[in-house]
């Protein structure tokens, strides 16, 4: 039962709605098949699969809502779950931001779901752990990885004539390969919609090779460098800066945008004018839902627009509040990039640090988008275009925002965490410390 079709989903939630006796209900459902394979020092050491259904339903008397969870979809069970919602509704406080329920949306077809995903077996995701181990066992190293795909399905309907329903599939995989004496460390992620498109052999080899280049590091001296972020290691920041477009935190004093005296930088140009960042739920590489969290329909928007804040994302509450039309957060997003190869921007650097990616990020001022954290799994010195030895790592203080104002060129963009970022060099990044994790 775990993924229900269109019409199932939409006769379980007409029946919640027959029963509800709020002034507002909304049901959502959603549910997922899971399959994974873990491994650790060149050996399988868990697998399994897993199956779920859930439904919320929300039920609303004036501003006092009350939200209630159930598993089982059996008629008792079904009445039960929206009596208890109706139940701690009316014991609920008033929400001073409540807003009612949308009416019926037009929402795009969501491109995300593959049937070469939905068919992953047991077989293949040995196939992915094998050619990570082998890999690894072959040139005296030691693998430790994760691969997990999953089917998923969610569906929305309220008292109001709205309804939503969408399909997707996923892939994500991540390896570490560490050198036998734990002195050196390479690592790679890959994450799809559809897993034609992931070669786990071709992956498994990034990572070794890192590994094995990555023994007997030197030690630089912290201080400013110029860098070349690989994807991952520059979706952490990006990310975090993405989640902080937000119009209310700006409006309120507590962002990045936020103008002093009030008000936002909407419209202000804050970056190098290469920077072009936006989101499309319809991308053929990175589709994702073309409805939100609370039914709003997703569209392509522009977020920045040569370096210019061309859009900030509002909640229903707060667009209402300020008078404008709610916009929903994207939840994944694309920054264009060059045509360059991470190789050909290796090749166009006299002196510089690549990184592989970046961990344990952490803020350290929320209105600069100061962050904090490390280089891991593989770092290296570059000299005449040449990656000359690997380095150890260090402890970073950097901002986004500086980071996005200090660019010399971008690469071709690659999908990373669900979305599509490009390799980036970047002059002057800050490191601080350095630190004895490889």
């Amino acid at each position: 039962m775990a993924i229900l079709s269109k019409e199932e989903a939409k006769g379980i939630m007409e029946k919640v709605l027959s029963y509800s006796r709020a002034d507002q209900c909304i049901v959502t459902i959603y549910g997922n098949e899971r399959g994974n394979i873990r491994y650790a020092r060149n050996t399988v050491s868990t697998s399994g699969a897993e199956s779920n259904v859930d439904l919320v339903v929300e039920s609303s008397y004036g501003k006092k809502s009350g939200i209630a969870t159930i598993n089982e979809f059996d008629e008792e069970s079904l009445k039960k779950v929206v009596k208890r919602s109706e139940e701690l509704a009316k014991l609920a406080p008033e929400n001073p931001e409540f807003v009612e329920a949308l009416g019926p949306q037009v929402y795009k077809e969501s491109k995300q779901a593959f049937k070469s995903t939905e068919e992953i077996t047991p077989e293949y995701r040995a196939q992915v752990a094998a050619s990570s181990i082998n890999q690894a066992a072959e040139n005296g190293l030691v693998a430790a990885g994760f691969f997990e795909d999953s089917v998923d399905f969610a569906g929305m309907m309220n008292s109001k004539g709205l309804f939503a329903y969408e399909k997707s599939t996923d892939v994500s995989f991540t390896l570490t390969v560490r050198t036998k004496d734990g002195s050196g460390s390479g690592w790679v992620s890959r994450d799809f919609n559809d897993v034609s498109k992931f070669d786990a052999a071709k992956a498994s080899s990034i990572a070794v090779k890192k590994a094995a280049s990555s023994k007997e590091a030197k030690a630089l001296e912290p201080g400013k460098y110029t860098v070349i972020l690989e994807p991952a290691a520059s979706v952490g920041l990006l990310g975090n800066m993405a989640r902080n477009l937000g119009a209310r935190p700006a409006d309120e004093g507590r962002s990045f945008l936020s103008k002093k005296g009030g008000g936002n930088k909407l419209g202000e140009k804050l970056f190098d004018e290469r920077v072009n960042v936006y989101s499309d739920p319809l991308h053929p590489e990175i589709p994702y839902s073309t409805w939100s969290n609370n039914g709003l329909p997703r569209e392509r928007i522009e977020w920045i627009k040569n370096g210019v804040v061309k859009n900030l994302y509002y909640s229903r509450y707060w667009a209402k509040e300020k008078g404008v039309d709610p916009v929903p957060f994207p939840g994944r997003f694309i920054m264009e990039g060059g045509n360059q190869s991470l190789e050909e921007l290796i090749k166009g650097t006299k002196k510089g640090i690549l990184v592989t990616r970046l961990w344990y990020i952490r803020s350290v001022d929320p209105q600069t988008l100061l962050y904090t954290g490390l280089t891991r799994d593989g770092t290296f010195y570059i000299e005449n275009g040449e990656i000359k030895y690997p380095i150890k790592n260090f402890r970073f203080n950097e901002s986004p925002v500086i980071m996005l104002n200090n660019l010399e060129a971008l690469g071709k963009p690659q999908r990373i965490d669900g979305s599509l970022i490009p390799p980036m060099k970047i002059r002057d990044f800050t490191f601080t410390s350095l630190s004895d994790a490889v």
